[in-house]
């Protein structure tokens, strides 16, 4: 609802002690808190102002007097008073919650409503449209943990439909806020506090969960958490966590799962060139990456050790060949070559190559082709990894900060090489605009060039007339357009202006955290222009970024995405080489947003040109 800027903001005025009071009891009446608790989410000094959001609905929001927005309502003359994040981080347990993998989060940011498949924990006897949090759940030294407040919305369904859905795929919670959204943006901005660890008492108290099957069964389409211990494995250290085992044959499942999810992924798109494959390699980057990150949506048990902790279970069995009922990856191996899924090959005598080889994969084989593709190990790590160096990015920006180092230089080159000599400078020193200005009003004061009548004007000596009358770089005698006599005197500024024009363009880019880049030509502008593609469709093309060190066209495009709400692509710049550079382009006119993503970057606004070439509508 708040995923873009609000619109007709008016100024937010006091509420009288009256309408203050009147709001309180609203607010104890709708969520049943005290008197006291009252003062703290209804403080005295509370502003209303009005808003209109992005698809024009009416609305106001109540702030503190530090800023912070604490209530909304949403339509014309509504009731309904919904808190904010701000006023959930005060009081967490106003509203019941669910909770969702770490991964889902950031879904929901950029405007995504809550899917069934990415929800954990339900509590019971939650009615449609009821209000409720949104918290992320994630595992700590073995143990639940769930974040403060993360997002709000109303149920899509009621809870014990939701805790039956199963695999079912549709909406859980139409989100109406979250953090970081621009309603959240409108306050402070604060930093989010720590997780809270989930003991046996706390998660009674505080989650109901599903059972074990259902939950599992919620988790299969979502966007998998970052993994916290390895599934394979047991989890050191105490958990209060369901322990489930897998037997000698159901992980013997597991892993001839896990090779035909890799010859329906991987491996099929190999080329013949790739194989053959060693078996070791074969299971090291194939099979066991392609272990399911969630083996009980794969194979479900139903035998746990009794635990009400609410925790998701934990599993005690490593899925490796060592525990399976072959021993051996030669055994499996071959196993899987008599129900055809593989061709094997048997190594040389005398070779140095001990393993058996892995010459070639069914790909047409009736179990890959009716497979159902699971959430990978291999898929888990990756998003992991993302996440991780997305993080690390977001911290080297904000170390940074601040502008970046744009320096315009040139050096002497052909016809201005004597006159720089000539100045006692150097052929091969790269100099600034300040710096050629002030080598000329030294020569012109040592020379005394300075004319007697008109003091505007420079007398030109041999070495300056020499440079300035010659043909500009670029151009030959033949080539170049005629070009009146050059006066023997000239305006300080007029003939700086030529001297510079003779000269070799440089540049040199300076960023926090990076090397300085000196390099030769002239620096152009980053373009933003707006265009009219595919019919009536306007979209704002972004090009010639890369010089300026810190934009990043895949990055770019993915916070535009999230910033705009809208579509974003990357490409190479039509009609151009392939190394020419990129374009990012962003559905609709968003030039305004582009230029606050540039400059918020570090490009300074004069670096940045903007040019509307949609037409008028």
């Amino acid at each position: 609802m708040f995923k873009k800027s609000l619109a007709n903001l008016k100024t937010s005025a006091p509420l009288r002690s009256s309408d203050r009071r009147k709001l309180k009891q609203r607010a104890i009446t709708a969520f049943g808190f005290t008197s006291e608790e009252g003062d703290i989410l209804v403080p005295e000094g509370i502003l209303s102002v009005k808003f209109n959001t992005h698809l024009d609905e009416p609305g106001v929001a109540y702030i503190d007097p530090d800023g912070d927005p604490l209530w909304f309502t949403i339509g014309k003359g509504s009731e309904d008073l919904i808190p904010t994040i701000y006023t959930l981080w005060r009081k967490e347990d106003l509203l019941p919650f669910l909770s969702t993998p770490a991964a889902v989060i950031p879904i929901l940011i950029g405007g995504a409503d809550l899917m069934i498949p990415g929800v954990i924990h339900c509590p019971a006897s939650l009615r449609e449209g009821q209000l409720v949090a949104i918290r992320q759940y994630v595992r700590k030294d073995g143990k639940g943990a769930l974040s403060p407040p993360v997002a709000i919305g109303h149920m899509a369904l009621p809870s014990d439909q939701l805790r039956t859905a199963g695999k079912d795929k549709g909406k859980a919670v139409l989100i109406a806020h979250t953090w970081k959204d621009h309603l959240w943006d409108m306050g402070s901005k604060k930093d989010i506090s720590g997780d809270t660890v989930l003991d046996a008492g706390s998660a009674e108290e505080r989650v109901e969960n599903s059972d074990g099957e259902d939950e599992d069964a919620k988790l299969e389409n979502a966007s998998p958490p970052p993994p916290t211990n390895d599934d394979s494995g047991p989890t050191p250290g105490p958990s209060n966590a369901p322990t489930i085992s897998y037997t000698p044959q159901q992980v013997t499942e597991l892993l001839s799962r896990s090779l035909v999810q890799a010859i329906s992924t991987t491996l099929k798109s190999l080329p013949p060139s790739g194989f053959p494959i060693p078996a070791t390699i074969f299971y090291t980057n194939h099979i066991l990456p392609s272990r399911p990150a969630f083996p009980t949506l794969v194979l479900p048990l139903t035998e746990t050790s009794d635990d009400n902790s609410g925790e998701p279970p934990h599993i005690d069995s490593e899925i490796t060949i060592k525990s399976s009922t072959h021993k051996s990856l030669t055994a499996f191996l071959k196993t899987a070559e008599k129900a055809s899924l593989l061709t094997l090959k048997a190594p040389q005598k005398h070779s140095q190559q001990p393993d058996i080889l892995v010459t070639s994969v069914n790909a047409t084989h009736r179990n890959v082709v009716g497979h159902k593709p699971f959430v990978t190990v291999r898929e888990v790590e990756a998003t992991a990894a993302k996440k991780s160096a997305r993080e690390e990015k977001a911290k080297d920006g904000q170390a940074g900060g601040g502008e970046i180092g744009i320096k315009e230089l040139w050096k002497p080159h052909q016809a201005s090489v004597d006159l720089f000599e000539g100045m006692g400078g150097n052929k091969t020193t790269l100099y600034s605009i300040t710096e050629i200005r002030s080598l000329l009003n030294s020569y012109i004061t040592t020379k005394n060039l300075v004319n007697a009548r008109e003091q505007a004007y420079i007398n030109l000596d041999d070495l300056l007339y020499s440079c300035v009358s010659a043909n500009l770089k670029g151009k030959s005698k033949k080539d170049a357009e005629p070009q009146p006599e050059v006066s023997k005197f000239m305006k300080r500024d007029e003939l700086g202006r030529n001297i510079i024009e003779r000269m070799q363009s440089w540049y040199e880019i300076r960023a926090e955290g990076k090397d300085p880049v000196t390099k030769k030509g002239t620096l152009s502008p980053i373009q933003v222009t707006m265009k009219v593609r595919q019919g009536r469709k306007a979209s704002t093309l972004i090009t010639g970024f890369e010089p300026f060190l810190v934009i990043d066209a895949e990055e770019m495009a993915e916070d535009l995405r999230k910033a705009c709400a809208g579509a974003t692509s990357v490409s190479p710049i039509p009609g151009k080489p392939a190394n020419f550079g990129l374009e990012v382009l962003v559905q609709g006119k968003q030039s305004k947003a582009v230029v606050d993503y540039l400059m918020a970057k570090g490009i300074p606004k004069k670096w940045i040109e903007i040019s509307d070439l949609s037409g008028k509508k």
